[in-house]
């Protein structure tokens, strides 16, 4: 009945007849045909001879029918053609069917045909007719597998998304289900069609499905690798290139790359996480070859692919694409969206290089790879974009930290696929725990034996830490570069605080790498950056978020990132050779350079910025940072690194410590003019403890230290005696504290200068007298004989101990020693000092007529006349060859203003002023000279 039936359909020019002539009659004829295949088919049916076999060969014949204008006519051909599938298939077959690859392939054809027909209704019947077949025959589809999968996959952006989403329901059941049972060959298949369904735009939750399916199907590949890979060795009649199961693994890959271009930004994100992940966790099962083209065909293409569609990308807003959703400002243009996405791709590429570098290093190729790879990075790290930037950043310090892997993880490296290959762990000296833990050693039975090219290992490992030393100069100086001052007033790129912190960061875990080479030109090259990064302001709006404010002032983490990697270089030039112990000089320049940031704030080219604290308002653009708590450490620094290399050659030759006090004589000279009041108090402080390690070596080795002398004068002198003023505000108990900190650094003259200045250049001993002096004199801070005012802050304390130390040194001894350079000129001082304190005070009390002068003039009087006992009496007992004559003019001269003193109402003046009269009882005649020779 079918074969009767099937003679009178229509011819195959169905598609272009009248539907209104034949339609009725082709009904009667296809319905005929339908109700027969249901029956009990001849075991022989499908044989060559069988007139079923006729009813088959019409049926795809006329599969014409089914582009039939008519959609009734149609629905009858694609219900023709998909029941005779099904039944065909259920059939129960000797020999059985999944052994018959040409029974398969002829009963599936006309299902795949349908694949052409583009009306979606029979396109929809061939998809119901390939679910059902899965679901009742899948389990013995073993070459039909390639032509199910085809129809499966047959999608494309025109089709609906019903289609679509019933197709995906068959491929999620054979990826759940038929996977194991897929012959090794048509793997390949199943990635594609995976992949094509990813790629269709109509249905975004399918495209990420079918990204999740590949996830799986690449789990499959791990946990059945065995299996596979017997089944396609025994199909590979001959191996030409790749081995069949890393072609598989290819195949993923490069398919996953694809996705990781798509127009949607959810698809991107997904298909990078996905491959990353894939490539990390499945890539040990690649042979040296096929990381080859991994590298070559896979990420390098994605690394520029994803660059030029990123540079392209609009900045504006498609209010077409994103409809009525709401997007959060950082994603809301496509230039953002594929920032993003280049942020992801260039971080999986490096964290495969991370990873995978005991893999890849084998390969020959390997060095372009890194250096290609260290272009993208700084490529990146040059963009514009805030986001990207940073992320080139941390993929440069992914790679850089490869050093942890150590030789104990060498034996995975000796896999069937390599073989044996070199050792290439880092330099003894580069393995290094940067947790601080010691870790056990192995027994020497278990140690490694050493590597026959180690030293040329070392040096290949050198020329590829060599190449990122290169990337991180450049990136550094092209980054904190100025802008050009006709962009003064336009807008310009300056990059943000945590792009630089990242870029400082980086450098420790770089300088491990390359500590080996480390040259005073690369130093030189280092501290430009730090210079550069320091200077850089930060946006007025964004100034609150970075800078903090009192009580909680502290460095930024810039600031911090640049201390520490000033302290990783000083430990490792500590315990370096003694080329690297030559850069000390230069070390001390970059602190002393940070020092003085804590009182000369630097600047960015010429962009006007306000300095930290006096910024009023959001109408400031750029705001530099706050330099105090920097600079206060650097100085800590700096006081620590001379505890231990003050005695170094290097230091001694270069004059260091006159750097140092050259550098502290600014804010010690500014004193109550520092931004901040602890600056000057921490410099003082330090210079102090320089000097009483410094002093000593300086005595030992003059010829060394020649220039240091007239800096130190002049520094005390400008600290001593600051032109600026302590401010009104200042309390009684700070100005006291200032005064003994004032104390302190005479003190130290007292003891580790004046004693020693036999050992010393005159001119040096000559103005530390004169500070003496002056600091005796200064304790009077008013013209007006009468302050009551300023009189709580005059500096008594100072102006006492500048007195007893130059009374210490005016005692004459009985024989001449070699501090009698020291005793003349402290005498003079002395004499000078007490003449114009005497005459002062007969002036003002003369002036002040019945009112007394304030208590700290009588004191001083008091003290001063007191001294002058003192030292009379020590002159009159010293030999008289060891005074000279204009002493004991000055003293003479000193009686006229004594006597008018007489009239002082002050008893403790009068007392004092008695006891000094009285030593001037043996002075009324001049001392006879000594006889020398009989003359």
């Amino acid at each position: 009945m079918n074969q009767v039936s099937l003679q009178y359909l229509p011819p195959r020019d169905v598609p272009t007849a009248s539907s209104s002539e034949r339609c009725p009659y082709s009904f009667f004829l296809l319905e005929m045909s339908l109700q027969h295949p249901s029956l009990d088919i001849p075991t022989a049916a499908f044989s060559e001879s069988c007139p079923y076999s006729f009813l088959l060969r019409e049926i795809t014949a006329n599969i014409q029918v089914c582009q039939h204008p008519h959609p009734g006519m149609r629905n009858w051909g694609a219900e023709a053609v998909t029941s005779l599938v099904k039944a065909a298939l259920s059939y129960t077959y000797d020999p059985p069917l999944h052994t018959n690859l040409k029974l398969q392939s002829s009963i599936l054809s006309p299902l795949q045909h349908l694949s052409t027909i583009t009306h979606p209704d029979i396109r929809h019947k061939q998809l119901e007719c390939v679910f059902q077949v899965l679901h009742n025959n899948g389990d013995k589809l073993v070459h039909g597998w390639p032509l199910v999968l085809d129809v499966i996959g047959a999608v494309t952006n025109d089709q609906s998304e019903k289609l679509i989403q019933t197709a995906f329901q068959s491929l999620q059941l054979v990826v759940t289900d038929f996977l194991p049972i897929i012959p090794s060959t048509y793997l390949q298949v199943c990635v594609e069609v995976a992949a094509n369904f990813g790629l269709q735009n109509q249905e975004l939750n399918i495209s990420l499905t079918a990204i999740g399916l590949l996830w799986n199907i690449s789990d499959f590949f791990n946990q059945n690798r065995q299996r596979i890979v017997q089944e396609l060795d025994q199909n590979e009649k001959e191996r030409t290139g790749m081995p069949p199961y890393d072609m598989l693994w290819m195949c993923l890959f490069t398919r996953l790359g694809d996705l990781c271009v798509d127009q949607r930004p959810a698809v991107r994100k997904s298909a990078g996480q996905t491959l990353f992940s894939t490539i990390s966790a499945h890539g040990a099962l690649l042979q040296k070859e096929t990381w080859k083209n991994v590298l070559w065909q896979v990420l390098f293409p994605l690394l520029e692919k994803v660059q030029k569609f990123s540079s392209i990308a609009p900045n504006t807003k498609d209010e077409a694409m994103t409809g009525n959703i709401l997007i959060h400002h950082s994603r809301d243009t496509a230039e953002k969206q594929w920032a993003e996405t280049r942020v992801l791709t260039l971080a999986g590429v490096a964290r495969t290089f991370h990873s995978k570098r005991k893999i890849l290093q084998p390969i020959g190729d390997f060095p372009r790879a890194w250096s290609l790879l260290l272009d993208h990075i700084e490529s990146s790290a040059l963009c514009r974009n805030a986001e990207v930037a940073l992320a080139a950043l941390k993929s440069l310090q992914e790679i850089l930290h490869i050093s942890k892997e150590t030789r104990d993880n060498v034996n995975d490296l000796r896999s069937p696929s390599f073989g044996i290959i070199p050792d290439i762990s880092p330099p003894l000296d580069e393995s290094i725990n940067r947790t601080g833990e010691h870790k056990p050693q192995k027994p020497a039975s278990q140690k490694m034996p050493p590597p026959v090219n180690e030293g040329k290992e070392l040096e290949y490992d050198l020329s590829l830490w060599s190449a990122a030393w290169k990337v991180w100069v450049n990136i550094g100086m092209s980054v904190t570069q100025p802008p050009p001052n006709s962009m003064k007033g336009g807008k310009f790129y300056v990059p943000a605080q945590t792009f630089l912190t990242a870029l400082v960061q980086t450098f420790p875990s770089l300088f491990e790498h390359i500590k080996s080479r480390f040259t005073l030109t690369d130093f030189q090259k280092m501290a430009a950056v730090f210079k550069s990064t320091l200077c850089v302001p930060v946006q007025g709006d964004a100034s609150p978020f970075v800078i903090l404010t009192y009580p909680e002032i502290t460095t930024t983490p810039l600031q911090e990132a640049v201390l520490h990697a000033m302290e990783v270089l000083i430990q490792v030039i500590h315990a370096g050779p003694d080329m690297l112990q030559q850069m000390y000089a230069d070390i001390y320049d970059q602190l002393l350079v940070y020092v003085e940031y804590g009182v000369q704030v630097p600047k960015f080219g010429q962009i006007e910025t306000r300095v930290f604290g006096t910024v009023k308002g959001p109408q400031v653009e750029w705001v530099t940072m706050n330099f105090v708590p920097f600079s206060e450490k650097a100085v800590d620094m700096i006081v620590d690194l001379y505890s231990v290399t003050a005695k170094h050659p290097a230091v001694i030759q270069t004059h260091v410590i006159q750097r140092i006090i050259a550098t502290f004589r600014l804010p010690l000279g500014l004193k109550y003019g520092c931004p901040s009041g602890t600056t000057w108090m921490l410099i003082i402080n330090a210079l102090l403890n320089i000097l009483s390690i410094g002093l000593p070596v300086a005595r030992k080795q003059q010829a060394a230290f020649q220039g240091m002398w007239a800096e130190l004068s002049q520094t005390l002198e400008d600290f001593l005696f600051s032109q600026h003023a302590s401010p009104a505000t200042l309390s009684v108990e700070d100005f006291q504290r200032d005064e003994a900190i004032d104390c302190k650094v005479v003190q130290m003259i007292r003891d580790d200068i004046l004693p020693f200045a036999v050992s010393m250049p005159k001119d040096f001993v000559v103005k530390i007298m004169d500070i003496l002096n002056k600091g005796s004199i200064h304790s009077t801070a008013s013209d007006s004989f009468i302050d009551t005012e300023s009189s709580r802050k005059l500096r008594e304390e100072f102006a006492k101990t500048c007195f007893e130390t130059l009374l210490k040194f005016s005692f004459v001894t009985k024989s001449k020693t070699e501090e009698g350079s020291i005793t003349k000129l402290a005498v003079l001082s002395l004499l000078h000092r007490c003449e114009e304190v005497v005459k002062k005070y007969i002036e003002d009390e003369r002036l002040s007529g019945k009112c007394p002068l304030p208590r700290p003039r009588m004191t001083e009087m008091s003290s001063v006349l007191k001294a002058i006992t003192t030292l009379l009496q020590s002159l009159k007992q010293a030999p008289a060859g060891n005074v000279e004559a204009k002493v004991w003019k000055q003293v003479i001269q000193l009686y006229p203003a004594l006597v008018e003193c007489t009239t002082s109402a002050s008893p403790n003046v009068c007392k004092a002023l008695k006891d000094a009269l009285h030593e001037y009882g043996d002075l009324l005649s001049p001392p006879q000279q000594p006889v020398h020779n009989g003359t």
